[in-house]
């Protein structure tokens, strides 16, 4: 599937519904539908990423994750962005702060392929961006940093999607 971004919208509309339909379809396994769709075109698929879908282009880092990998990906929602304060989005967004805006998306980026079984006897993983990030069951859930993983498994040609509801930051 070639995608031609020419604007971010579209570009995340269409991950957005990627995602929502791999989710749907998928329930957490790797199918041959999941296997031809690389992380970027499987969370714009969803739905719910097109913050992060702007936030990568801005970044630049929309051909990395098209490529190879493999990698894990812990993927915050629309939502999670939401929780920032005011105007950081934005702030980031800028061109002058695009160093600052691929450390925390690369922040958010585990080189490899790590599914919940194995999230789960960790604590803690070096993200692309050379910091770690603490991992902790909670109440039967999984914590990275400060968010909680609401979904996992989200099986993409080039690596693993996990979904959380807040945005990590580097220290």
């Amino acid at each position: 599937m070639t995608l031609l971004i020419s604007n971010r919208v579209s570009f995340w509309a269409v991950l957005s519904l990627c995602l929502i339909a791999v989710v749907a379809n998928a329930e957490h396994h790797e199918t041959s539908e999941t296997k031809t769709l690389d992380i970027v075109d499987t969370a714009v698929g969803a739905g719910q990423f097109n913050t992060l879908a702007a936030a990568l282009t801005a970044a630049g880092l929309v051909d990395t994750l098209k490529g190879d990998g493999p990698f894990t990906v812990f993927a915050p929602t629309d939502a999670a962005f939401a929780k920032l304060p005011e105007g950081t989005v934005e702030n980031l967004l800028k061109p002058e702060n695009r160093d600052q805006l691929v450390a925390v998306l690369t922040y958010h980026v585990v080189p490899g392929k790590v599914y919940a079984a194995d999230v789960v006897k960790l604590t803690g993983a070096t993200t692309v961006n050379g910091s770690n990030v603490t991992i902790a069951v909670v109440d039967g859930g999984v914590r990275i940093d400060n968010a909680n993983v609401v979904t996992t498994d989200i099986a993409a040609s080039n690596g693993v999607i996990h979904v959380i509801d807040a945005v990590i930051l580097p220290n």
